[in-house]
């Protein structure tokens, strides 16, 4: 499923016109975009948890030439599914 796919679900079981529908996918999207960013964590109860980990910086190795080089510390999102999306899908 892409995000059209999601955005014509949403409006069928919702009973909203396409554009509402797209509006409140879009929105949600871009309010967990925002809270990650700034650090918070998105709990949705049933559904699971969207965090950022951070990684350290690290020195790795470039498999063609075995020459060391230097990984920069990032952040990464996460999301750990919750107890009820865990067992929906088993």
């Amino acid at each position: 499923m892409n995000k059209q796919d999601l955005i014509t679900q949403v409006a069928d079981r919702a009973g909203l016109n396409r554009n509402d529908a797209a509006r409140a996918v879009e929105t949600m999207l871009e309010t967990i975009t925002l809270a990650l960013k700034r650090g918070d964590e998105v709990r949705l109860v049933g559904f699971g948890n969207f965090s950022v980990t951070r990684r350290k910086a690290s020195v790795g190795r470039n498999p063609r030439t075995g020459e060391p080089l230097q990984i920069e510390s990032s952040a990464q999102p996460k999301f750990r599914p919750g107890k009820v999306l865990k067992e929906a899908v088993q």
